[in-house]
């Protein structure tokens, strides 16, 4: 006995106000960037330089976002039974790569300017820098409240405020040198910014990583569920039980679940009943898309794919 239960449940779909707040800041970031890579070169800062790879990066990440928030809106068929849904965790996966590459440039290029440091243009770079907090803060706000709808738009979102956090380290060292001609301010900035950009960019990809490996969600434990459900009444055994997130927001589990021979049809009902209401609202993460299967006892003893020690 199969059952696919959804409660109409809508897959994810990013709200247009989402894929508006990604093309402002997209704008935003575009300007800037071109700013940066001009003020950088003028100045001949390295800082300046790293952030606008930075900001290439983030540019590029948001071209991917926008590019998924429209794949989302495709709808389900025979092919994408899931729809494009998981296209936000790719997208998210992609931005991280990009983030890691430009981050080992980046401090590679850092360490270097404090072994041999030289003389910069502090004016162009200041001015370049104030321009891109600006407008790292507008874009930021833009993209603030649409932060928690997505992990697409989490990784848009992270990828702004470490920009701004970015600028300010550009401005710091720009003062500094102004102020006391310490010309490795700049090689030490630039290596801040590499190291702004290596852990979000290992933990972005780590978590894209986990959903399209089908990890259980962290917020759910299987043995807790396992032994949840096996302590139903007349179910035998539970085994092949397989949870995993489809996309943000939509979290799958199906199970074999063994039952007692002596079983009746309305018993059957009353379990799967309870199976399905278990799943929406027992646990700490509601899952959305259940699928049992009953068998009778033994019956996995007969299938070709091997069920492993526990489940």
């Amino acid at each position: 006995m199969n059952h696919d239960h959804t409660h109409g449940h809508e897959h994810g779909v990013l709200e247009s106000s989402s894929r508006t707040r990604l093309g402002i800041a997209l704008a935003v970031t575009t300007v800037v960037l071109a700013v940066e890579i001009i003020g950088g070169l003028v100045s001949g800062s390295l800082s300046l330089l790293a952030d606008a790879g930075h900001m290439f990066v983030d540019s590029s990440g948001l071209v991917v976002a926008l590019v998924a928030a429209h794949l989302l809106r495709r709808p389900r068929d025979t092919t994408y039974t899931w729809g494009w849904g998981r296209i936000e965790i790719i997208a998210a996966a992609v931005q991280a790569g990009m983030l890691f590459l430009i981050c080992l440039w980046v401090a590679y290029h850092a360490i270097s300017r404090l072994v041999s440091p030289v003389a910069i243009e502090v004016g162009p770079m200041l001015l370049a820098a104030g321009v891109g907090l600006i407008a790292n803060i507008v874009s930021m706000a833009v993209l603030f409240g649409g932060r928690d709808e997505s992990l697409n738009m989490k990784a848009a979102f992270l990828e702004v405020f470490n920009d701004t956090l970015g600028s300010v380290a550009v401005l710091v060292s720009g003062c500094v040198y102004y102020l006391s001609g310490w010309e490795r301010a700049d090689g030490v900035a630039a290596l801040f910014v590499a190291i702004l950009m290596a852990p979000r960019a290992v933990i972005l990809l780590r978590r894209a990583l986990r959903i399209l490996m089908e990890a259980t969600p962290q917020e759910l434990d299987a043995h807790t569920i396992h032994n949840h459900f096996l302590a139903m009444e007349n179910v035998y055994d539970v085994h092949d039980l397989h949870i995993s997130t489809i996309q943000t927001g939509v979290v799958s589990l199906t199970a074999h679940i063994a039952i007692d021979s002596d079983t009746s049809d309305e018993q059957r009902a009353r379990l799967l009943h309870r199976l399905e209401e278990c799943a929406q609202e027992h646990f700490d993460l509601p899952i959305a898309h259940s699928t049992f299967q009953f068998e009778p006892k033994g019956h996995s003893s007969h299938e070709k794919l091997a069920h492993g020690s526990h489940f």
